[in-house]
């Protein structure tokens, strides 16, 4: 039995709502998705999205890493020898974490369907039904206020509100999000950097001197200002989560090593995929780091991915797996679906899901 094919599919699929960060404004999903093809015929999927502003990927990088370097790597290959083909996917190239991580999801989903099993089993879990957060973005056109009511009204308890694209209205923004969420919702906060180490100082003791009741803040410096991050760690009480400053092993080592966040957000597209990112919940969970689990913005493939991630190993908050709620309808079929507060995996081989 083997590998006959390696294929890239370029989609894009517009979304409900713009999704606007401290970093960027989407108005949709812009990714390419990685088919890996057995003799029989089965077809298992992986995703590496387009975010120039926070991994540098590009759909056009991405795929000639796939063309060129990995799929001669995996053409040919036992699919069942799935240990050594995620090995040899991540030595292969530098960098291209999001090509990498589009190749290992797609070797672990084909294995999965080959069994018979959901991916969330193959990994070693059985749950289906994964607690994810929202987000409210930078800029909600219904205002932040209205967002969080429809939001709660809509069964979520964990809301992620985006900070950082305008310090000056940032507290305005928390304090709003909480008189509309209620005392029964939690926050989180994420600024992707764009806070400098004393104005996030300054702007989580007023959140929380207002009342805000802050479950954490996700990325309030610059990547690279580990000093800055640990500086903002030891000078609130509000956990600290690295998301950009942790893309592989060696940069959750630095952020330990300097004792600069409480927390970190563990995501396939940044670390190069499902092996990796299993490494980085354990080395968090040895030092006795907090977890989650996060995606960019992406298809039901690679969040279903994550999610399935979730399902089998845990983190010790809600996991931040809203990305493919904002889709205005699914670029695949089947796959993954939303309730109240939730994403649901299907129980199907695999992802369950196929491509149009």
């Amino acid at each position: 039995m083997t590998i006959e094919d390696v294929r890239t599919h370029r989609v894009r699929a517009p979304l409900h709502t713009p999704f606007v960060t401290a970093l960027r404004r989407a108005t949709s999903v812009e990714t390419l998705i990685v088919e890996i093809v057995d003799h029989d015929g089965l077809s298992g999927f992986g995703e590496a999205p387009q975010v120039w502003q926070v991994t540098g990927a590009s759909l056009a990088g991405s795929e000639a890493c796939v063309a060129s370097i990995l799929r001669p790597l995996m053409v040919g290959r036992d699919p069942d020898d799935l240990v050594a083909l995620t090995r040899v996917t991540a030595g292969a190239v530098a960098g291209n974490e999001a090509a990498k991580a589009a190749v290992d999801v797609a070797l672990h989903d084909l294995a999965a369907r080959r069994l018979g099993v959901p991916l969330a089993r193959l990994l070693g879990g059985t749950a289906l039904r994964v607690p994810t957060d929202v987000t409210l973005t930078a800029a909600d056109e219904i205002g932040v206020a209205d967002a969080a009511r429809a939001r709660v009204s809509e069964g979520f308890t964990v809301l992620k509100v985006k900070v950082g694209a305008d310090p000056a209205t940032d507290l305005a923004r928390i304090r709003d999000v909480r008189a509309a969420a209620g005392s029964g919702v939690r926050i989180r906060l994420d600024a992707n950097q764009g806070w400098g180490a004393k104005e996030a100082v300054r702007i989580i003791r007023a959140a929380q001197d207002l009342g805000a009741d802050l479950e954490l803040v996700e990325q309030p410096v610059h990547h690279r200002d580990i000093e800055g991050l640990r500086w903002v760690t030891d000078r609130v009480d509000v956990p600290i989560l690295a998301d950009e400053s942790v893309y592989g092993i060696r940069d959750l080592v630095t952020v330990i090593r300097h004792r600069a966040a409480d927390m970190v957000n563990v995501k396939l597209a940044k670390c190069g995929g499902l092996g990796p990112a299993r490494t980085l919940l354990s080395l968090a969970e040895a030092h006795d780091m907090g977890t989650i689990v996060g995606t960019m913005m992406e298809s039901p493939v690679g969040v279903g991915a994550a999610a399935s991630l979730v399902a089998a190993y845990g983190t010790t908050a809600v996991a931040d797996l809203d990305a493919a709620w904002w889709l205005a309808s699914s670029p695949v079929v089947g796959g993954l679906t939303y309730e109240p507060g939730a994403v649901i995996l299907p129980d199907a081989p695999g992802l369950g899901m196929s491509l149009p």
